[in-house]
């Protein structure tokens, strides 16, 4: 005899899942080391493997409890919403630990590293080059996510489709461009405190992008199986806060690292 419920929440169903992406989490992580220090990639590979199998059944138990079993209602969709602008709010602070060190190293710079920004034998990257295309690449793709979001609250399905590829497609642009720059690239992350700097917080945010394509590409796939409607739609809609937050961290970037610190 099936049980129901008299409130409106969503207590969690019992899932393998965490336990399964933990221990991918320890897998991967310890094939990072392996691969670091005994330059062998098998656990590493193998770690990528169960986190990847993990979230393909994870998100689609969730995406069955949101779409077909009706246990996304309004206080769980509050709830959510809240997460998100606290986990967007973590974000903010963790890539201000990498502009609070730039400007300490930057606007004070130490006699180890000659006292001048940059650090002398550095050659920084022309900021109107890749960095400037960059830019206008990320704020392009945030006008059409947000000509996505707008689309889907007026039901419109093949514009919603389009402006979310082209999203995807410009997130995917981003990253080969920020792989052939850090390619190209005269400078290690071992050089003196902005490589370190540099390359940590542009690193940090190219996996951002990457997480947001992922987002996004997912939320694309579950607009074309019409998981999304005019009301219901908030995997979408977190999907597209997040893609806005790496917008702007973007443009404070190459303000401050790529233009200000050249």
């Amino acid at each position: 005899m099936k049980m129901h419920s008299n409130h409106p929440f969503h207590l969690v169903d019992y899932s393998p899942w965490p336990l399964t992406g933990s221990i991918g989490a320890m897998t991967l992580t310890s094939g990072m080391i392996m691969w670091f220090h005994k330059n062998n990639m098998l656990l590493f590979f193998l770690g990528i493997l169960i986190l990847s199998l993990t979230m393909i059944q994870w998100w689609r138990d969730i995406c069955r409890e949101a779409t077909y079993q009706g246990k996304h209602t309004s206080p769980v969709v509050s709830g959510l919403k809240w997460g998100m602008i606290l986990f967007i709010i973590s974000e903010v602070f963790f890539f201000v630990s990498f502009f609070w060190a730039f400007f300490h190293s930057s606007l004070s710079p130490t006699v180890e590293i000659g006292m001048t920004w940059p650090p002398k034998g550095i050659m920084t990257f022309d900021p109107m080059n890749i960095p400037l295309l960059n830019t206008m690449i990320l704020l392009c793709s945030g006008i059409t996510v947000t000509w996505a979001h707008h689309s889907l609250m007026e039901s419109k399905h093949s514009q919603t489709t389009q402006a979310l590829f082209l999203t995807v497609i410009l997130g995917l642009y981003f990253t080969m461009l920020q792989a052939y720059e850090y390619y190209e690239s005269s400078f290690a992350i071992s050089d003196s405190i902005y490589g370190s700097c540099f390359f940590m917080a542009t690193g940090f945010h190219g996996i951002h992008v990457i997480i947001g394509t992922t987002f996004l590409a997912i939320c694309l796939m579950r607009h074309i199986m019409c998981h999304f409607s005019s009301k219901h739609h908030f995997g979408f809609e977190a999907a597209a806060w997040y893609w806005h937050f790496v917008d702007v961290v973007w443009l404070f970037l190459y303000i401050s690292i790529y233009w200000w610190g050249s």
